[in-house]
């Protein structure tokens, strides 16, 4: 995960499954931002699903104008991008990520063990 002006710890939701943040402002509006789900496989955290935002970033995009959409993970690649919203603030994609992770956690942890053949992995 790229350097961010803010990165408080990790959230963790069960046993091997997580919400890492960060970003960073200028003037008080967010500027760069990642929120990532993630799980505990094969000794490392790995993405589950992620959404981000940079406009200035090489691989990074600008929610504001093209948009949020959702990184889906699959052993370590990424095998999905689906498309969120139209363009929208770079602050309401963050709080929009968040909410969207801690509401269908389940959901995307299940597909996550079923893909990887984990059984009983998470506790949520």
């Amino acid at each position: 995960m790229s350097e961010y002006e803010v990165t408080p710890p990790p959230d963790r939701l069960a046993d091997r499954v997580q919400i890492r943040t960060g970003f960073t402002t200028e003037q008080g509006d967010v500027v760069r931002f990642v929120v990532q789900l993630e799980y505990w496989i094969d000794g490392d955290w790995a993405p589950v699903v992620r959404y981000d935002h940079d406009r200035e970033g090489e691989s990074g995009h600008d929610i504001a104008e093209e948009g949020l959409h959702m990184d889906v993970y699959r052993d370590g690649e990424k095998v999905d991008v689906r498309d969120i919203s139209g363009p929208i603030p770079a602050a309401q994609g963050f709080d929009y990520a968040e909410e969207d992770l801690r509401e269908n956690v389940q959901r995307y942890v299940k597909r996550f063990e079923r893909w990887h053949d984990i059984r009983n992995g998470s506790d949520l």
